[in-house]
């Protein structure tokens, strides 16, 4: 994953879209305030207050039910609060908007289990999930431009794929399909990203250079990192938030959350 490693590069897929209405004047991508869901009177998430800046790289932990992936949802449109407010920036309210407008907007969510197309190359995945018009027929009977191959490539080199680019993706490592899958995200050029625990099932060399890719995303992306694996936590040497009962128990750096007596009790102490 040489790419990764050239931290004074720039590439120009890197570079988000500029998204029409979207205002980071303050500094801050994501304002979630007094965010509040119940299901089946079960509270999963209290009265959420978080937010988010513009090219961070956030970890965010919690023990099982702390409502990680509820909070995911709701950011994406997934699911509706009963009350409180989120808004991409100072004035899109994700609450008015669909789940592919949100998509379209510039956040892009990659789920735990990779969710790639097994049956094609990784080429053709990184293709297909290029912006711009969708459709199969589209897909297949679009011709490349010098632009779109570059990006595809310039992706490919980051997520530490190009030698693999005819493989199938089926015949990937776990650890490929998820760099890939990240990469198709990265094709749509998102403002932010939502990572869903993506060391579960890797090896530790594997661990290692996904660390390398997410830092190396953060700065041009908001990178938001969900995950159980607590040295994957501290290697990725972020701001964490830590979520308990649907709330903000604590943050901080990792020293900092890890020596909170609050978070001892309820977590990391266990």
């Amino acid at each position: 994953m040489s790419a990764v490693l050239q931290r004074d590069r720039v590439y120009d897929f890197l570079v988000p879209k500029v998204v029409e209405g979207l205002d980071l004047t303050h500094g801050t991508v994501l304002y979630m305030e007094g965010v509040s869901v119940s299901f089946d009177g079960f509270k999963a998430i209290n009265e959420l207050n978080f937010y988010v800046n513009s090219g961070e790289l956030r970890c965010v932990i919690g023990p099982n039910g702390a409502g990680k992936t509820t909070m995911m949802d709701i950011i994406t449109g997934k699911t509706r609060p009963d009350k409180g407010s989120v808004w991409f920036g100072r004035r899109m309210n994700l609450l008015r908007m669909s789940e592919p407008e949100i998509a379209q907007a510039g956040i892009g969510r990659k789920f735990q289990k990779p969710t790639v197309f097994e049956h094609h190359s990784v080429f053709e995945n990184l293709e297909m999930s290029m912006s711009g018009p969708k459709g199969v027929w589209s897909t297949l009977t679009a011709r490349l431009n010098t632009e779109q191959r570059e990006k595809i490539d310039q992706v490919a080199e980051t997520i530490g794929l190009t030698e693999h680019m005819q493989r199938r993706a089926g015949l990937l490592s776990h650890g490929q399909k998820q760099w890939l899958e990240i990469g198709m995200l990265l094709m749509q050029n998102p403002l932010m990203l939502l990572v869903d625990e993506p060391a579960a099932g890797m090896t530790h060399q594997e661990m290692d250079r996904t660390v390398e890719l997410l830092s190396s995303l953060a700065g041009q992306h908001s990178v938001v990192v969900v995950e159980h694996d607590m040295d994957f936590v501290r290697a990725l040497n972020s701001r964490v938030t830590v979520l308990h009962q649907g709330t903000v128990l604590a943050e901080g750096n990792m020293d900092q959350v890890q020596n909170d007596p609050k978070v001892i009790e309820v977590y990391l102490g266990e």
